[in-house]
């Protein structure tokens, strides 16, 4: 049995797994159904990126970088919104609950995988969760300058879930 579990827990790695991540505290709203399991967490630094209407600060999308708990870079998050990793694998979301624990912050949210491209990593992924944001909500004061853009930075943290085994 060692000698499998020598074996499995490379191989779980180098495929995306994160065996150490634990399942996030989170408010009922937030939680993945039981049939799923966390299998990858990242910390997330970029810019939600916003563009003027004319009167108000509209979203057009985020635009950042996903890291490992080593800190390496292993994918990404951009418009659609969607998430790629460094395999060529991705998935786009919608979201499907969300909370707003930090007023001054982008709310946390639980997203529904709505399609995938690519074999890797995100293969097999079923829902996402965007808990921990700091930053990322645009100015208070509205826009005057038709599709004017504005980035503000922004830090989340990521969990992705797939069926369980």
């Amino acid at each position: 049995m060692k000698a499998a579990r020598t074996i499995l827990m490379p191989l779980m790695i180098a495929a995306g797994f994160h065996a150490a991540a634990q399942e996030p505290a989170v408010p009922a709203a937030l939680r993945v159904s039981p049939r799923e399991t966390l299998v990858r967490r990242v910390h997330a630094s970029g810019d939600q990126v916003y563009s003027c209407d004319g009167s108000q600060w509209v979203l057009a999308g985020p635009d950042a970088r996903l890291r490992d708990d080593a800190g390496r870079t292993v994918g990404s998050h951009s418009y659609g919104p969607t998430w790629t990793w460094a395999d060529g694998s991705a998935v786009t979301a919608k979201a499907v609950a969300n909370i707003s624990p930090d007023p001054n912050s982008i709310p946390w949210l639980l997203l529904r995988v709505t399609g995938h491209k690519g074999a890797g990593v995100l293969n097999n992924i079923t829902a996402i969760q965007r808990l921990h944001t700091k930053g990322g909500k645009p100015a208070t004061q509205s826009c005057t300058q038709m599709n004017k853009t504005l980035r503000v930075p922004y830090t989340a943290d990521y969990y992705f879930f797939s069926p369980r085994p």
